[in-house]
């Protein structure tokens, strides 16, 4: 008789233990939360309330009809990308030839598509604090290093030259960094002399730049500045999902450096053959649709001065400026040094779900939350009507 041998010991991947988007948890709790018929105020995601464009869906339609949907070009379908370089041209000036398009599944492609083409495991990316947890998340589930560059209201929550100088002095260099603008969580922009120096900076220090510019077209002062207009060396990053309302649609697109387009097509053609092709048809639309996207950036700017003006009306003072995107950072210091446990009180006890700052620093998040202003104005107005309660029990 034989003895049944020991049964095999399964090692999971180190690259697979990355830390959760704690914002999905929100989400999904704040879900569990509305199936049980209880009231919810969710300002926890940047999910537009409002569907797709007209166009758009109208594309789509069209396209069921007509297209066969099948697999496309690994970097997109032609007539796209040929319009995305015109959007460049339209918005900013700025000639793109539609070969240095690349269009992605949602700009969550875009990024891993950039680090995997432009960073071997080991590579330093700079990115600054507070910042939007899937670049950091990412990074560390391939092998990289990633030095956060703590900033704060005297920089607007944005890095600086001085900043990227005195890593460069103190330890090994950067290999790359990465820029939102307007930033998650904080909403806050480089103006267009800002981005200029850093993208000069980093071209010089052979810092490979990762634009991310997913919230241009919702600000409330100036458009934002691409990064291209300065240097071409880094990547631009921007999606359908946020000013177009297309999140679920996942479809996105890169602004690919000469030097790594032929990396980015081998990786895209291995890891996803293609985006969506119902996605992509109906993506030509939408700039045709910037009329009513600007009326969607006016509910939010209206949404925007209300949630401001409440907050501060019940103590919450120590907000970012909210230059773009639809988010307020705000310091909640004076009413919990946790976050996560004070934001998971807030959702049980009345509803209102929002971000902890621990999942946007790591350091400091402990007494921040942001909170989202891109739902209905009926949402904020609830919000912050059952947090001024919370807040003065």
């Amino acid at each position: 008789m034989t003895t049944p041998s020991a049964p095999p010991t399964f090692r999971p991947s180190l690259r697979g233990q990355t830390a959760p988007f704690r914002v999905m948890a929100v989400w999904a709790a704040a879900a569990r939360r509305a199936e049980a018929g209880l009231p919810v105020f969710n300002l926890s995601a940047g999910q537009p309330a409002t569907p797709a464009p007209g166009p758009v869906r109208r594309a789509l339609a069209d396209a069921l009809d007509t297209e066969v949907l099948g697999y496309t070009e690994s970097s997109g379908i032609a007539p796209l990308r040929e319009r995305i370089a015109q959007h460049y041209l339209d918005w900013y000036g700025l000639t793109v030839d539609p070969a240095e398009v690349f269009v992605t599944t949602g700009s969550s492609a875009a990024f891993n598509l950039a680090f995997l083409s432009a960073f071997d495991p080991g590579a330093r990316i700079g990115l600054a604090t507070p910042s939007y947890p899937a670049y950091r998340n990412i990074l560390h589930a391939l092998g990289c290093e990633v030095v956060p560059i703590p900033s704060g209201p005297e920089t607007r929550y944005q890095p600086t030259v001085a900043m990227l100088e005195d890593v460069q002095r103190h330890g090994p260099g950067l290999d790359g960094l990465i820029v939102a603008s307007p930033a998650n969580p904080s909403g806050t922009m480089l103006d267009e002399a800002e981005m200029a120096q850093i993208a000069t900076y980093s071209a010089q220090q052979g810092i490979r730049l990762i634009s991310d510019e997913i919230y241009h077209g919702i600000t409330y002062g100036h458009r934002g500045t691409c990064a291209w207009s300065t240097d071409r060396n880094g990547f631009v990053i921007n999606s359908f999902s946020k000013y177009f309302s297309m999140t679920g649609w996942r479809i996105g697109w890169t602004l690919v450096p000469r030097d790594l387009a032929g990396s980015v097509d081998a990786l895209a053609g291995n890891m996803a053959i293609c985006p969506p092709a119902p996605a992509q048809y109906a993506a030509l639309a939408a700039f045709d649709a910037y009329e009513e996207c600007d009326g969607h950036v006016a509910q939010y700017s209206r949404n925007r001065t209300l949630l401001l003006d409440g907050l501060r009306s019940i103590g919450i003072t120590d907000l970012a400026p909210a230059d773009g995107a639809f988010y307020v950072y705000a310091d909640i210091s004076s009413l919990t040094d946790d976050s996560a446990v004070w934001c998971a009180r807030l959702l049980a006890e009345t509803g209102v779900a929002v971000a902890p700052g621990v999942d946007f620093d790591l350091e400091r998040g402990h007494r921040t939350m942001r909170l989202s202003f891109a739902g209905p104005q009926s949402t904020v107005e609830g919000a912050l009507e059952a947090l001024a309660g919370f807040v003065r029990r």
